[in-house]
């Protein structure tokens, strides 16, 4: 039997974390230990095991900016103990942010003179940015219905099926009724026409989606715009919409800029995009944009002066770091729109590049648009030996994370591939993609047919009815695909 050494006076002197006693010991997962460890031991163990996380950059799965310049790296260091909610302490910090806000919201066409300040926030991301714009909606429809004398307790919003699942959040945390119009086989995001149908005089707004979490594909604004201007002349109401750019906001603007979807359409009274997607800035910032004072109610923004002077609020966080505000500035002066032109074309023509490899291939079906967020959305023609799950696992094994997931109710029946194609995917990694899910079609057209696997779980089924417990191998097998299909289906967000 070997006894453990008991902690010697040479460990306080090694500087080798692996020739110490913190190598031999497991790191605590439930409670706080009560002995202190050196800080090389606490870096290197943590950092050993994070390595089993996946590459950010070959995650495909995600849209978030997983890359930024070592300059704006230096930044976000030397700010990163800035609590942004102290503005009287830290004034230029908070005039970065509203010149963020004011170059976002020109950018969106917003009615605001030359040296005018825009009304809008930072906020920690979409999901906090959809929540603010919700509660506008919310809170401006209410005191209208007082004013007239209405009943204003049964509020609702119209979206799309295929609406990321902050949407539903809002929804539930702030009781509005969600009224989702069915995307279908072929039509993969809000039918405008469909929606003005779902409008009533309880609708707080249309929220329509520029970039769908599906397939990237823009939904029509313009329309949807046109068709709801009828219906409000017709019923004397003012139903307005929202646009959810989290993804697309940073795209349209560069690579169409005639397409109408923006400020430019009467109707459309709030924004949300997110800065940490294609605004190209680490998790953590996202920005919501109102069309005019008049669209954010007064008694919604909180006015503080416990930190030194008077500072309007108006975010569901309070204490939050500046670090993303700053870069997401320094993006938008260092890139300029000539920068981010230029990284949307690449972004759009490596998505080109991999979708015509794949339809090449003759195997897949491509479901995302050419126009659009540049995503490529794909699924098989035939699923009789293999499915999109089995290619997202095996692609795992090359170091890519490509989600498989279901389409929205009414198109849950087929299956999709998703890869995002960000700034920092080149044109190498996605010629590579391309050679590795040929590679991995390849070795899945070798394993035996599904019959036959079929009739093993069959054989391996009667065994267990007739008393033959499974070994623990295939009961970890079993458990790891149930994680990994409902880990696929998260991924869909």
């Amino acid at each position: 039997m070997v006894f453990p050494r008991p902690p010697s006076e040479s460990d306080l002197f090694l500087h080798s974390n692996f020739a110490s006693r913190y190598a031999r010991d497991s790191l605590p997962r439930f409670s706080m230990p009560e002995e202190s460890m050196p800080k090389e031991a606490a870096y290197q163990n943590i950092h050993d095991e994070l390595q089993l996380d996946a590459i950010p950059k070959l995650n495909l799965a995600s849209f978030v900016t997983t890359s930024m310049e070592e300059e704006c790296n230096k930044l976000i260091m030397e700010s990163i103990n800035k609590n942004y909610v102290d503005m009287d302490e830290y004034p230029i910090t908070t005039d970065l942010h509203n010149r963020c806000v004011n170059m976002i919201a020109r950018l969106f066409h917003a009615e605001i003179g030359e040296d005018e300040n825009a009304i809008g926030a930072g906020t920690v991301g979409s999901s906090e940015a959809i929540m603010l714009a919700g509660l506008a909606f919310k809170k401006k429809w209410q005191n209208k219905r007082k004013a007239e004398g209405k009943p204003y307790d049964k509020p609702n919003l119209v979206t799309g099926s295929n609406v990321q699942v902050c949407w539903e959040k809002f929804a539930r945390y702030f009781e509005v009724e969600l009224r989702e119009v069915e995307v279908r086989e072929g039509y993969y995001v809000m039918d405008p026409a469909k929606a003005v149908q779902l409008v009533d005089e309880n609708t707080i707004c249309v929220a329509a989606i520029l970039g769908s979490t599906y397939n990237g594909e823009f939904e029509d604004v313009k329309l949807l715009n046109d068709l709801l201007l009828q219906k409000n002349k017709q019923t004397g109401w003012e139903t307005p919409i929202h646009v959810d750019a989290a993804s697309g906001g940073f795209i349209a603007p560069f690579l169409y800029p005639e397409l109408e979807w923006d400020f430019r359409l009467p109707l459309v009274k709030s924004i949300n995009v997110s800065g940490h997607k294609y605004g190209l800035v680490y998790a953590g910032i996202g920005w919501v944009i109102w069309r005019t004072k008049d669209d954010l109610p007064e008694d919604l923004v909180f006015h503080i002066n416990y930190l030194g002077a008077d500072q309007p609020t108006f975010t569901l966080n309070f204490s939050k770091g500046s670090s993303q505000i700053i870069a997401q500035y320094y993006q938008l002066i260092r890139l300029g729109q000539e920068g981010y032109l230029s990284i949307m074309e690449n972004c759009r023509e490596n998505a080109m590049v991999l979708k015509k490899d794949l339809e090449k291939s003759g195997r897949f079906n491509i479901l995302s648009k050419d126009n659009g967020v540049p995503v490529v959305a794909f699924s098989l023609k035939d699923r009789s030996q293999y499915d999109e799950y089995k290619i997202s696992e095996m692609l795992r094994r090359h170091g890519w994370i490509v989600p498989a997931y279901p389409m929205p109710p009414a198109a849950q029946h087929i299956n999709v591939l998703r890869v995002v194609i960000r700034a920092e995917f080149s044109r190498t990694l996605a010629e590579r993609l391309a050679f590795d899910i040929h590679n991995v079609l390849h070795e899945l057209e070798k394993l035996p047919p599904p019959t036959m696997i079929n009739n093993t779980e069959e054989v391996k089924k009667a065994l267990v009815d007739n008393g033959v417990k499974k070994n623990s191998m295939d009961t970890q097998k079993e458990i790891i695909g149930q994680e990994s299909n409902k880990r696929q289906k998260i991924m869909a967000a």
